[in-house]
Parts: C-alpha cells; sequence; structure tokens
C-alpha cells in the first residue's frame, strides 16, 4: 500500500509538470519522467531497506551468529582435532614477500634479544643434509643476524653465544641410517648432555644413491621406525622435530639429481608420517614444505630454498619453542593462556551478581524502564532531547549491566580466551583501498537534505567523524600503516577528531557558559567509560586505548581555560569588543603551555610519571607512547578552538551567508578560497604521497596538518549546495564513532590490534563481513548502555554528585592498589 501510494504521487507529479509545460517536447518530458522514475526508485530503495533492516534486527541476528559461532569453535577444538602447535608446524598459507599466515593463529617475528632470551643455557642440534643445514643458518640468524654460512659443506658446524650460553649445532647425517641412530642413541644415555630441541630430516639422499628405488624407500621406513624409538626417548627431556621434504623445482636440478623428484619426496614424506604419526611428542615439521610449494621456482639449484623461505621455516620453529615461554601478544600460536587476574575475576563476579540481581527485580515485576537515544557528547551544538527522559528504574540500570557484562564476556572470549583465531594482517593495495571505495559509494547513496544549513552544523559533523571513523578502521584492519602515504593522511583524521574536540567544547562553553561539575562529569564518564571497563576485564593499562587518554587530557585542558578567570562568554563579549582580546589571551597562554611542554621532555616526563597519574599514562611502564601522541597532534586541539572563536565572532557580525543554497561568502571571495583550498589540500597531499619515513614527516605534521584540515572544511562548506546535503550513512557511523574506535582493538582486530580476528576459518572475505556485522552491532549497543548508565552514575543534584565522585575516587585507589599488589605477585 504504501509503495502504491508513493506510485500515485509520482504519477499525479509527472501529470502536473505535463500540464504546466505542454510546450516541451516529447523526448524532453520521456527524459524528465526517467528521472523522477529513477529518483523514485532510489528513494524506494532506501525506504525498503530501512524498514526491513533495523538495528534491532540487525543486533538479534548478531547475537544468534555469535551463539552459532562458539558452538562452532568449541565442537572444532575439542572434536575437530589439532591445536595452535599442530596448525602453526603444519597448515597455513603462504601470503608473499616472505610471510607465513599459519592456519587460524598468529606468528611472531622474533629479534635477537628474544631469542637469546627463550634459548639462554640450552642447547639446540640440526641433524641431516644439506637443506636441514640451511635450516640451522636461517635458525642462527635470527639470532645473530650478522652471521654468515660460512662452514664447510658435509661437517658438522657449531654456533655458540655466550651471553646466553646457547649451543646450536649441526651435525652432517644425510641420510636416516645406523649412523643417525647410533647418534641419537648416545644422546639417550644419563650420562650424556642431551640437547634440549632436536630438529632431524633426511631423504634426499637416499632417494640419489639409490636412484628412486622402491627398496630404498622400504629400507628407509626401516631405518626410521628404529630411529623413532630414540627420538621418543629424546622428547621426554625436551623437543624433537621431524622435518619433512620440500618439494624440488625438478627443471632446474643438474644431471645428478634428476632422480630426486616430487613424486619421489611425497612418497618418503608418507612413509615418515607413517612412522612418527604413531610417535605423539615427536613434532612434524612441514610448515617450510607448505611455503616451499609458493617459492621454489626461484630456488637457484632446483633442490635448495630461497633465503626467504628458509627463513620463514626458521620462524616457525622458533614460534613453535619460544611461544610458550615469553607470551607475546601477537604469536598466538603454541602459547598457553594465562589464568584470569584478581581484578578480572571480581568483574566477571560483579557482572554475574548483576544478573542474579536483574533476574530478582523481574520476578517482583520492576519494570519502570525507558530507553532514550543517546546524546553525542563530542557534538558540536550541545542540543538536548526534545522530551526530557524518564529516569531510569533499578531494573532497567541493572539490565544495562547484564548487557554489558555479556559483551564483556564476548570481549574476553575474542581476545583472552582460546575460542576463536586469529590471524596476522598483511597489507596490499587493494585491501585497503577496495573497501575504501565500498564505503564512499554507501555514502553516496545514503544521501540527504541537510535540516541546517550553518558551517559544521550537526548532520555535516556527524558525517565527518563517521567517514573519518570508516577510513580509520579499514586503514587498522589493511595494515596500511606500513604504507607512509596512507600513514600521514590518516594521521591528519586523528588530527581532524582533536580539531573538533577544541571546535565542539569551545563553542559549547562560548554559547552555553555551562561550567557545572554535572555537564563535565557527563562527558568524561561517556568517554572513559568503556574504556576504564575494558582495562578491567582486558588486563591493559589505559593509555593502551591511546585515543580516549588524549580526548579526556585535552578536554581537561578546554575547560580549565575556559573556566578559569575571567570566564568569558558570547554575551559578555558582545557587550565590548576588549573580551575578545580576553579571549585571544587565553588562547595565546595555552600556546605557551603546549610550546613548554612539547620542548622540555624533561618537564613532561616529571608531570606525568607521578604515581598515581603516571597510571593514567604510563604503557610497559613508560610514558614515551603518551609523549609520542600528544607531541604529534599539540597543536590540533587549539586550532579548533581559534577556528570556533573565529567563526562564532564572524556568524555574530553577520559576515557569513549560511542559507540553504547560498554560498559562504560573497562570490569572488568564496571562488577565490575554494580555489585555494582545493591547491592547499592537494599540494599537502603530494607532499604526504612523497614522505619517505614516517620520523621526517611526523616532525612537520603538527604544523602543516591544519592545512589539510581547513582546506576540507571550507571545500565542503563554502558552496551552498554542498551544506544542504549530507551522508545519513556516515552520519548513523559517526554518532558511534567512539565507540567503533574503542571496540575494534578486541572484537575486530585480535591480540590488542597486532592480528584479525577469525571467526568464519577459511574464508577471509566472509570472515571480514561476519565479524564487521557483529562488530558495529556491539558498538551500537554499548552506546546505548553509556547512555543508560550515565543517567544513573551521574545525577543532576550537586550533593549526590559529589557523594558519587568520592566513592569512585575510593573505588579507583582500591583498583589501583589491588592492580599493583597483582603485578608484585609472582
Amino acid at each position: 500500500m504504501e509503495m502504491e501510494a508513493v506510485l500515485n504521487e509520482a504519477v499525479q507529479a509527472r501529470d502536473a509538470d505535463r500540464e504546466a509545460a505542454p510546450q516541451q517536447s516529447c523526448t524532453g518530458a520521456c527524459c524528465h519522467g526517467g528521472a523522477k522514475m529513477a529518483v523514485l526508485a532510489y528513494s524506494l530503495g532506501k525506504r525498503e531497506i530501512n524498514q526491513h533492516f533495523t538495528i534491532k534486527n540487525a543486533k538479534l541476528i548478531s547475537l544468534v551468529i555469535v551463539i552459532l559461532l562458539l558452538v562452532f569453535h568449541t565442537a572444532s577444538r575439542y572434536y575437530g582435532g589439532g591445536d595452535s602447535c599442530e596448525w602453526l608446524l603444519s597448515k597455513g598459507r603462504y601470503l608473499g614477500e616472505n610471510i607465513w599466515q599459519p592456519y587460524g593463529c598468529m606468528m611472531h617475528k622474533y629479534k635477537s634479544t628474544e631469542a637469546k632470551t627463550c634459548l639462554t643455557e640450552k642447547r639446540v642440534a640440526f641433524i641431516g643434509d644439506s637443506r636441514v643445514r640451511q635450516l640451522f643458518y636461517s635458525f642462527i640468524k635470527i639470532i645473530d643476524p650478522e652471521r654468515r654460512e660460512d662452514g664447510n659443506k658435509h661437517e658438522d658446524i657449531s654456533f655458540e653465544d655466550e651471553t646466553s650460553s646457547l649451543h646450536v649445532d649441526f651435525l652432517w647425517y644425510p641420510e636416516a641410517n645406523n649412523s643417525m641412530k647410533e647418534r641419537l642413541i648416545a644422546w639417550t644415555h644419563e650420562t650424556s648432555v642431551k640437547p634440549d630441541i632436536v630438529i632431524v630430516g633426511a631423504a634426499t639422499w637416499s632417494i640419489k644413491f639409490h636412484s628412486g628405488s622402491s627398496e630404498a624407500l622400504q629400507q628407509y621406513k626401516v631405518n626410521l621406525t628404529a630411529i623413532a624409538v630414540h627420538l621418543e626417548r629424546l622428547a621426554e627431556h625436551g623437543e624433537v622435530y621431524w622435518v619433512l621434504q620440500d618439494p624440488v623445482n625438478e627443471e632446474a636440478l643438474s644431471e645428478n639429481r634428476k632422480m630426486i623428484t616430487n613424486q619421489q619426496l611425497e612418497l618418503y614424506n608418507e612413509a615418515a608420517v607413517d612412522v612418527l604419526n604413531g610417535r605423539s611428542r615427536v613434532k612434524l615439521f612441514a610448515a617450510s614444505r607448505q611455503a616451499a610449494l609458493e617459492t621454489i621456482g626461484q630456488s637457484d639449484d632446483g633442490l635448495h630454498l630461497p633465503e626467504g623461505t628458509r627463513s620463514v621455516g626458521a620462524m616457525v620453529l622458533m614460534n613453535s619453542v619460544c611461544n610458550k615461554l615469553l607470551r607475546p601478544i601477537d604469536g598466538s600460536c603454541c602459547q598457553t593462556l594465562p589464568p584470569p587476574n584478581l581484578l578480572q575475576k571480581l568483574s566477571a563476579c560483579f557482572f554475574l551478581c548483576s544478573a542474579l540481581i536483574f533476574l530478582v527485580l523481574h520476578v517482583l515485576g520492576n519494570n519502570r524502564h525507558r530507553r532514550p537515544v543517546p546524546p553525542d557528547v563530542e557534538s558540536l551544538e550541545g542540543k538536548k532531547p526534545a522530551t526530557a527522559a524518564v529516569p531510569l528504574g533499578p531494573k532497567a540500570s541493572v539490565q544495562a549491566l547484564c548487557r554489558m557484562g555479556i559483551i564483556m564476556g564476548y570481549f574476553y572470549l575474542c581476545d583472552r580466551a582460546d575460542v576463536f583465531m586469529k590471524e596476522q594482517k598483511f597489507y596490499t593495495h587493494s585491501t585497503f583501498f577496495i573497501p575504501l571505495i565500498y564505503i564512499f559509494v554507501l555514502g553516496v547513496f545514503y544521501n540527504e537534505s541537510s535540516k541546517e544549513t550553518k558551517l559544521l552544523n550537526r548532520e555535516q559533523t556527524d558525517e565527518w567523524k563517521g567517514w573519518m571513523q570508516l577510513v580509520i578502521l579499514i586503514y587498522h584492519i589493511s595494515g596500511a600503516s606500513a604504507f607512509v602515504p596512507v600513514y600521514m593522511h590518516v594521521r591528519v583524521l586523528v588530527a581532524a577528531y582533536l580539531f573538533q574536540t577544541g571546535y565542539g567544547h569551545f563553542s559549547f562553553f562560548w554559547l552555553k557558559g555551562d561550567f557545572g561539575l554535572y555537564r563535565v562529569c557527563q562527558v568524561l564518564f561517556r568517554l572513559n567509560f568503556l574504556v576504564l571497563v575494558l582495562c578491567v576485564v582486558m588486563d591493559r593499562p589505559y593509555q593502551f586505548y591511546y585515543f580516549v587518554p588524549l580526548v579526556t587530557f585535552w578536554f581537561v585542558v578546554i575547560y580549565a581555560t575556559l573556566a578559569m578567570w575571567p570566564q568569558i562568554l558570547q554575551k559578555k563579549a558582545n557587550n565590548s569588543g576588549m573580551w575578545h582580546l580576553g579571549v585571544l589571551a587565553k588562547l595565546l597562554g595555552l600556546l605557551l603551555f603546549i610550546c613548554l611542554f612539547a620542548f622540555s621532555q624533561s618537564i613532561f616526563e616529571g608531570v606525568f610519571s607521578v604515581w598515581p597519574i603516571s597510571k593514567l599514562f604510563e604503557l610497559n611502564g613508560s610514558i614515551h607512547e603518551w609523549w609520542f601522541r600528544w607531541k604529534l597532534d599539540r597543536f590540533a586541539v587549539i586550532h579548533g578552538m581559534l577556528f570556533a572563536f573565529i567563526y562564532l565572532v564572524l556568524q555574530k557580525r553577520q559576515v557569513l551567508s549560511e542559507g540553504k543554497g547560498e554560498a559562504l561568502f560573497r562570490a569572488k571571495v568564496s571562488n577565490l578560497l575554494l580555489f585555494l583550498s582545493v591547491v592547499f589540500f592537494i599540494t599537502y597531499s603530494i607532499w604526504a604521497s612523497s614522505c619517505k619515513t614516517k620520523t621526517e614527516c611526523n616532525e612537520m605534521h603538527p604544523y602543516i596538518s591544519v592545512v589539510q584540515i581547513l582546506a576540507f572544511i571550507l571545500i565542503r562548506n563554502i558552496p551552498g549546495y554542498a551544506r544542504s546535503i549530507y551522508s545519513s550513512f556516515f552520519a548513523w557511523f559517526g554518532k558511534i564513532s567512539l565507540e567503533l574506535f574503542i571496540c575494534q582493538y578486541h572484537i575486530w582486530l585480535a591480540a590488542d590490534t597486532k592480528g584479525i580476528l577469525v571467526l568464519i576459518p577459511g574464508n577471509p572475505s566472509l570472515n571480514i563481513m561476519v565479524s564487521t556485522f557483529i562488530f558495529v552491532c556491539v558498538a551500537h549497543e554499548i552506546s546505548l548502555i553509556t547512555n543508560d548508565l550515565a543517567q544513573v552514575v551521574i545525577p543532576k543534584d550537586s550533593v549526590a554528585l559529589l557523594k558519587r565522585l568520592g566513592a569512585l575516587g575510593l573505588c579507583s585507589l582500591v583498583v589501583l592498589l589491588l592492580a599493583r599488589s597483582s603485578q608484585s605477585t609472582p
């Protein structure tokens, strides 16, 4: 019925147009009618999508998907066989550029110091032929990158690192025969010095010396069966790996190696698997074989692997040995999970108690609940809801805690429990730019007429935050930080967020003059609630979620600057123009404060290293990360404040034309500013694209990022038609941009943003779509929960608010003391 009504309206409008313009040609009428039908189809398409696919339905679908995925992954772990250690050694795919992706887990890239720490006072033995010798050299190059392959080809080779008392030996045993067996038997004697790690492999010489005969294969099985017994005994005291044979490039083999075919190697590998599969302690090392399938064509002689592929095999081996000892966050393969700490256990108890209280209140029938639409505390206009929200009853607030508890459980399962898989990032231009094109097409599809046409109106700023956040998300999941031009442009987006922070809060305080404690606490709560919960549940420091500390710090600075005496508001400034100079004096004082901290690192560290303030700014026991983040965009906020001041003064003096369809300035001025903005915008992009190193360009970034930001604002706002439309698609995401930024750390990315969460193994495209759908639904729900709890935690009554703040301060002190005691306890 609704579609019929819209069609009737379209037909009536078309007939009216024909009657009003009878002189039009038939061709013009047909074109006009076709255009109207296209617009009608476009409107109907959006209406149908919005009608049937609501956010409530999306959340129900995502909940069902999460439950099904939990069942699937749990069943796969218990009944599917294999674990991350086995996946690391045997399954995976070669991504290119010497990057190996194990199936379902992440591989850490070990550095020399880490390898020495892991292997301190250990003995490692490589036993086999020339291809095992290659693996030996790649392994010790991780420990000592300067080491060269200077040993004799058919002799034993030794390596020793005195600083770590590490011994690594290569023993030349090219065939699995009695000589190899006797070497292993000697190690099994109680009086002998046993190696902690043994890597064995051999087959090509047996094929070569016996011309690939079946008798040699049978003898290989017999010999390996005898050897396996002693390998199993050695595995009781250490780790033992049998290296399966890598493929060869048959066309590149020399004449005396032509009998070493891939078919023969497969037969020998099958024999090794048949013999050793019954030996549970002996691990089959097949990862380098999988990688070699992609790169053997680059081999110089057809037999020995390229250096990059050998390095992959050595790094896989290092991960298998060291991950469980060093527990690198981006090395999830072969790693056991630490038990929950005291704070994590207490948070679980808190959420469980909330669930029990909710059940009791539900039984008692306390149903006072209304969920208001959450306002955006980072908005630039500070509008009040049209109707006052009904205060939440006890059941509604406890229900919000229950919902938060369920979501936190999902966070924990995704990034702290061994339930879902994780994979590392691998950047290609297509993984960044193709999704970018998709989202901008969707953004254009969902364009709407703006209710207001003021510069940087609410809908436009929501749109701005939305598309910036989506670009940043794509940047993170694609690993685009490796590409310097993209990195520099994303740095501008972060600066633009801070620019909006300065612009928005200055505008609010200047126009409203509300410096009350209630407003401050509301903003601080909405900014920090999710992060503080995650700090406890995910056992991460506050500074780990760097953007929230950054925005919080600058909000406090803005508030202190404008709230200190004399408080200068627009009403006061209208009475005397001298007050404008007072505002500029305050901004100048803020600039001097920023410069003092920026050019004196010792003062900066002295202020932010004092306990308990240091707990907010330290990361891994240092404030270096906070110093880097703060210094990088140190002028963005003051730029935003100054822009807001100039704009509001010009607006008050009616210098600007902000009517619908009107250019912002007079025609000549608008055209000149628009031309200059385009030139500066392109010039900055050319400069950012020509950057050679991040360090070099980061030095210039604080001073010139404002050029790109101001150019975008003018291009977006000078033309009247541009201010009159906005993308509702981007604006929707802009309203939950903060939640999206924080949630991505653990339920879209993984391993603290080092990798990617894998919900659908084996299909990267489908996995991204499913995980993104769930991630967006969770972020939206958290924004609603934050709004619900803000009404309860931050009361408007000043006395009650002070009591809450006192209780909150006491609880924070207890949490800090518990965290300190848990860190000091081994």
